[in-house]
């Protein structure tokens, strides 16, 4: 009798089914939840709203995406391709990796990144899904719905996606564009109340490309120690900075600030599609203790088990065979294609471009009152595809209007015609004395 087989198992929940009940649905009804209402990416919103048809006549031109591999002309280096087909060939990572990353994995990244002033080990490395997962790990570990977040303006609209999804809120702290984007600092501490967890600082930035001094990042800790606010560091581009200019990490500068630093493989390696980022936790004074560490992102890691095993494999390689010389050949050609849209910029009428000093990124600002039938950032930008057939972001994706964004990644070439044809449709539409009303009146 196969039942007696079974009849040493225990009954779970016996006699406690509730009594049946007549059903109060009566036809299908499946809504999206809360959060999934709450989800709103900046740039898609308005982007899918734009009437974008380009010219026939010319050839597109999108300057608005900021994936370095869209145009071909910026590869991996070959060490870095060798790293993950090894790892693939070994068949050692088909596997399940612990949720944080594989240990071996989480010590290449700390040795690549340890200093003196910052140190760190294996059990300060979070591995994640791209540097987007750890961005979001961050403000999910400090932050409960109702508090709220400090996020740079203009600032890389994820933030601000992630957080309004789960409930927290976003205040917004002005960047100064006439002094190369840096914090407005009195503007930043007046924003801080009771329910802000997090500062969210970027550096190098998106999408300004300005890169801070030594003595900004001391002026932006000042505040942070000042209030007991740990700081989610957005540092993708860390080290992505041109020839000449100089990249300070901020752990290396705090002594008593908490800070989650976010980076990864995407944009200096320029393999944004292997999804492989890290959290670097550097707590000098255990401010996060084992609450935030192993209670809080290690559980949040278990969610989706952790980043590419494949790519984990391969970290330990990529990391320490990289060339020199690849980091800086991809820097210098990005120092190049801004130098080329600052100059051609420069002098258009009704633009003020801001050279950036790193990341991939350049601000040029529209000064929209003398562009009869434009209103806006958007409406210039969609007008400039239409005529010109050149797609550049409008920086209302960013909160912050009558500005538009150029990624300086595409071939030398194709960022001199873009450059061109802007000029032209400027030229085209700029009135140097825009007449009021009442004159038009007249």
């Amino acid at each position: 009798n196969v039942s007696n087989n079974y009849a040493f198992l225990p009954i779970v929940n016996k006699g406690k089914y509730p009594a049946k009940v007549k059903s109060r649905r009566q036809r299908w009804d499946v809504r999206p939840s809360e959060m999934a209402n709450k989800t709103c990416n900046p740039i898609r919103d308005i982007v899918d709203g734009m009437k974008l048809t380009p010219n026939p006549e010319k050839a597109m031109i999108a300057l608005s995406i900021g994936d370095p591999t869209v145009f071909g002309n910026l590869p991996t280096d070959a060490c870095v391709l060798k790293a993950l087909k090894d790892a693939v060939e070994s068949a050692r990572y088909n596997g399940y990796a612990p949720s944080i990353g594989y240990q071996k994995s989480r010590e290449a990244v700390a040795n690549f990144y340890n200093s003196s002033l910052a140190p760190l080990e294996a059990k300060d490395v979070v591995l994640t899904s791209g540097c987007s997962q750890a961005i979001e790990l961050c403000i999910s570990v400090l932050s409960n719905p109702g508090d709220n977040i400090l996020i740079p303006c203009p600032g890389f609209s994820l933030y601000k996606t992630i957080a309004l999804s789960i409930g927290v809120q976003v205040k917004l702290y002005n960047l100064l564009p006439e002094r190369s984007w840096e914090v407005d600092l009195e503007h930043l501490e007046s924003l801080v109340d009771e329910q802000t967890t997090c500062l969210v600082l970027t550096n190098p930035s998106n999408p300004c490309g300005s890169v801070f001094s030594k003595e900004h990042l001391e002026g932006i800790l000042k505040v942070a120690s000042k209030h007991c606010l740990p700081i989610l560091a957005d540092e993708i581009y860390g080290d992505m900075v041109f020839p000449g200019c100089t990249y300070t990490s901020l752990a290396t500068l705090s002594s008593d600030v908490p800070i989650l630093s976010c980076g990864g493989l995407a944009k200096r390696w320029l393999v944004p599609g292997w999804r492989m980022g890290w959290i670097l936790i550097h707590d000098r004074r255990d401010v996060f203790g084992s609450e935030v560490r192993s209670k809080g992102l290690v559980k949040l890691t278990q969610l989706i088990l952790g980043a590419c095993t494949l790519v984990q494999g391969a970290l330990e390689s990529i990391l320490q065979n990289t060339p020199q010389h690849f980091y800086d050949s991809t820097t210098s050609f990005l120092k190049a294609n801004a130098e080329i849209c600052f100059k051609e910029l420069s002098t258009v009428p009704g633009l003020t471009p801001i050279m950036p000093s790193g990341a991939m990124y350049f601000m040029v600002g529209i000064d929209i009152d003398h562009f009869p039938g434009m209103k806006n950032d958007v409406e210039f930008t969609e007008r400039l595809v239409t005529e010109q057939s050149v797609f550049c972001l409008p920086t209302s994706a960013f909160d912050y209007p009558n500005f538009f964004r150029i990624v300086v990644t595409v071939p030398e070439k194709l960022m001199v015609e873009a450059c061109v044809r802007i000029r032209l449709f400027c030229q085209q539409h700029y009135l140097p004395h825009r007449a009021d009303s009442s004159e038009l009146d007249q």
